[in-house]
């Protein structure tokens, strides 16, 4: 009885292990489908969330590229409006042409004001300007009697052969002053005047020269553009003819062409205050043109009108002209015939049929006593009156 008891009782004991294994591996079974379906909606809660951060991060970026991008256009933009001005001489030819237009535009919108038709700029040949100052009526009216035709025969240089003569001239600080008054008074009687808007002023002979050449292209259109002094003895058919030879070139520099030192000591003549600019003390300058005369093309013309208020203007009128061209595709024509003595040697060269385009003394940067001598000179090495007239260019 017992040991039957005992049997009986012992098989049951066996399988409680495996009824416990079974009993908590079915508890994990259940336990993660119950995990499962409850966060499986948070996992796409969690992916959804992500995703629309992420497409806020799209158009956001999206927004500050196009921001950037619309920037950086604004700034492109100016940079090349910048570039054309600054570099006009990419294309001179489309220089010349903006400023055709723009004259037209200005010229066009003034006379509709006033009721006409607009007036196109004369087209001449070359147009000479006479750098004068108030105190040198003496001078002028030497010139007058020499080598610039006057009254009619002015009028008829300009009609037949192109060649525009005039004395150039500012306005006194003061308006309306005696001086201004005196020029308006000679002006009335000889007509052989451009007056500009200028203060005149020996230190501010560079901001003089960029005014004569904006305003004679704006007034004509020329082939050459020629700067004299009122002391300089000039052959105008010689002058013609020499110039004839460089129409076909698009860009050129005539004068004597000269490198002299740069001076930086104070008080003394032709001082240069920007000395070290150039190097160290006792160099010499760029070549460029003698200020007496120098004559250049209308594409150089052009691009110192258009680029005024940026050009430097150094001490010297004929160094800050040399320094506009530095860079940009010029030649330079050296011609010593513009830079001939007074006599004797001017008056051998006619002699031997060289006649000179332009006589001075280089010990007085013009005609020494030039009121009294520059009749002597014109005797002595000018071209004669009808020279001029039948000089083919």
């Amino acid at each position: 009885m017992k040991g039957r008891v005992t049997t009986k009782a012992s098989a049951p004991a066996k399988w409680i292990p495996f009824l416990c294994v079974f009993c908590f591996a079915l508890g994990i079974l259940f336990s993660n489908r119950l995990w499962d379906s409850s966060a499986e909606p948070n996992g796409q809660q969690l992916l959804s969330q992500r995703r629309h951060e992420q497409e806020l991060q799209v158009i956001d970026d999206d927004s500050t590229t196009n921001k950037k991008l619309s920037q950086n256009k604004d700034v492109m933009d100016e940079v090349l409006k910048t570039h054309e001005v600054i570099q006009p001489t990419r294309s001179l030819d489309k220089s010349v042409a903006v400023l055709q237009t723009h004259l037209a535009s200005k010229s066009s919108q003034e006379t509709s004001l006033k009721g006409s038709a607009p007036v196109p700029r004369q087209k001449v040949f070359m147009v000479i300007g006479i750098n004068t100052a108030f105190s040198s009526r003496k001078r002028r009216d030497s010139v007058r009697e020499t080598w610039m035709p006057q009254g009619e025969k002015l009028v008829q240089l300009e009609r037949e052969k192109g060649i525009i003569v005039r004395f150039m001239i500012g306005h006194s600080a003061t308006s309306n002053s005696i001086l201004d008054r005196a020029i308006d008074s000679e002006d009335a009687q000889h007509k052989d005047f451009l007056r500009l808007e200028h203060v005149e002023g020996y230190h501010e002979l560079s901001a003089k020269t960029k005014i004569f050449f904006s305003t004679a292209v704006a007034k004509w259109d020329a082939e050459f553009y020629v700067k004299v002094d009122d002391d300089v003895h000039v052959n105008l058919g010689m002058l013609a003819s020499t110039l004839a030879r460089h129409r076909s070139k698009p860009r050129v520099y005539i004068g004597c062409m000269k490198s002299g030192p740069v001076l930086s000591q104070k008080n003394v003549k032709y001082h240069e205050p920007e000395y070290w600019k150039f190097g160290e003390e006792g160099n010499k300058y760029f070549r460029h043109a003698t200020g007496q005369i120098y004559a250049i093309s209308k594409e150089l013309a052009t691009y110192i009108s258009l680029n005024q208020p940026i050009l430097h203007k150094y001490a010297n009128e004929d160094v800050s002209l040399g320094a506009w061209f530095i860079g940009l595709e010029v030649e330079h024509i050296d011609d010593h015939s513009m830079c001939c003595g007074t006599p004797p040697d001017c008056a051998w060269k006619a002699q031997a049929g060289d006649v000179c385009i332009a006589s001075f003394d280089w010990s007085c940067s013009g005609i020494c006593k030039s009121v009294e001598r520059i009749k002597f000179v014109h005797e002595k090495c000018g071209e004669g009156d009808g020279s001029v007239w039948s000089a083919v260019f």
